[in-house]
């Protein structure tokens, strides 16, 4: 029966990626991540559904990469994947702000939701590490939510409470552009740093025991977060810019910095962020695609041929699993091996924009494989899988804990009026 079981592990995970496992190396895995839950810290199916599905959570048990606009994540995949928790992540553009921005990250909530209620025999709800372990023990896998943006609680630390109490345990600080808590990472500088009201918010969501995700910050507010945050921070989905110079990466001395922090960066599957060539590859498609906009202005068909021609010519670099063990082993050398997690950003990007057999929530065996093929311990891959996580979450929970009789904050980014307290 044991050997029949080591069988069909390993048949499952080369059907779902197309890259056997050793059935040794499986079984392996198997043991550690029913031990420890793989926890990854970003997951975007909710805009995926919003954006191709009119949020509709019907038919995600499985076979979703055959979909019109094909899914990375369904329920069989999942437990392909030997996934243990997930952060869901509530993204919406930076361009929604006020209170759009809110009505529409609540709609993104409810969708969680209702796909966690949706399939009761493959997910349930978590809001603290001990919800993970339970749940992890129980066959399904924990489900949280995390909301992608500052500009998401639209200058109210009011909003912010509330998406707590609807279960958001981490607020990324910014998105694509600065947001009214500090810089971005892939937009010019306004505070250079955190702003006033960005140090107000970490303070408030260190009080509530809501986590602070640095990913898609400016080194300057990376460095600022972690000065003034009393609980670790994590990373959700960003990878070593030493490796790889992309904006969105973590430089060498915050890596250090997040050790003392007892934080976590998880490193996330984005070619465009781990990979130089295709990063390089792909500022080369977009200057192309620019040139073509200009040279047939009002001549899409013509536009799409020449692109198309160009693409023949210059196909996008392949890269294989082996690009995320490097980042990985980065972090874990400057930061620690207490310091790494997974972030895929799976559903965030493209089908093809991650490294061969990684663009789905299969595919995790496959890079657990590749660092017990580098010599990785039991050990060390138990705190990679989820261990560091949990351990920050808890340290979190208890800087909570400590901050019960702290009143909740006013901080706001107009004055209140003595003439009229709504303005």
């Amino acid at each position: 029966m044991k050997a029949a079981l080591l069988v069909a592990a390993m048949l499952i995970s080369s059907a779902a990626t197309s890259q056997p496992i050793d059935p040794k190396v499986q079984a392996r895995i198997d043991r550690i991540l029913k031990a420890t839950p793989l926890i990854d810290g970003h997951n975007d199916i909710a805009e995926g559904l919003r954006e191709n599905y009119a949020l509709k959570v019907e038919g995600l048990a499985g076979g979703t990469d055959k979909w019109r606009k094909p899914l990375m994540t369904d329920m069989a995949r999942l437990r392909q994947g030997r996934v243990g928790a997930q952060f869901w992540s509530v993204y919406i553009p930076a361009e929604i702000t006020g209170d759009a921005a809110i009505r529409a990250t609540l709609e993104e909530i409810d969708t969680v939701k209702r796909m966690v209620r949706a399939y009761p025999n493959d997910l349930a709800l978590a809001a603290s590490a001990d919800d993970i372990v339970r749940i992890h023990k129980s066959g399904r896998v924990a489900s949280l939510i995390g909301v992608e943006g500052g500009h998401q609680i639209a200058g109210s630390l009011a909003a912010l409470r509330q998406y707590h109490d609807l279960g958001a345990r981490y607020l990324t600080l910014t998105h694509f552009k600065n947001s009214d808590l500090g810089d971005s990472a892939t937009d010019d500088p306004k505070y250079h740093g955190l702003s006033d009201f960005g140090r107000a918010t970490v303070h408030e969501m260190n009080r509530i025991g809501m986590l602070v995700d640095l990913s898609h910050v400016s080194p300057d507010t990376m460095r600022d977060a972690l000065k003034v945050t009393r609980a670790p921070v994590l990373f959700t989905h960003s990878d070593a810019r030493a490796l790889a110079d992309h904006p969105r990466n973590v430089p060498d001395d915050v890596l250090k910095l997040v050790a003392a922090n007892g934080g976590v960066v998880m490193v996330n599957f984005y070619l465009g962020h781990l990979s130089p060539d295709y990063i390089q590859w792909s500022s080369a498609k977009s200057a192309e695609d620019a040139r073509l906009k200009s040279l047939y202005t009002g001549q899409p068909d013509r536009r799409e041929a020449a692109l198309k021609s160009w693409l023949a010519a210059h196909p996008a670099p392949h890269a294989e699993v082996g690009l995320i063990a490097d980042h990985i082993e980065h972090v874990a050398k400057l930061a620690g091996h207490d310091h790494v997690g997974i972030g895929g950003d799976l559903d965030g990007i493209g089908i093809d924009e991650a490294p061969a057999g990684m663009n789905s929530v299969s595919g995790y065996p496959l890079l657990f494989a590749e660092l017990i093929r580098r010599g990785w311990s039991d050990e060390d891959l138990s705190k990679l899988a989820g261990a560091n996580v949990l351990r920050a979450m808890r340290q979190a929970e208890a800087v909570a804990a400590s901050m019960k009789n702290e009143p909740p904050a006013m901080a706001r980014l107009q004055p209140w009026s003595a003439t009229d307290p709504w303005k």
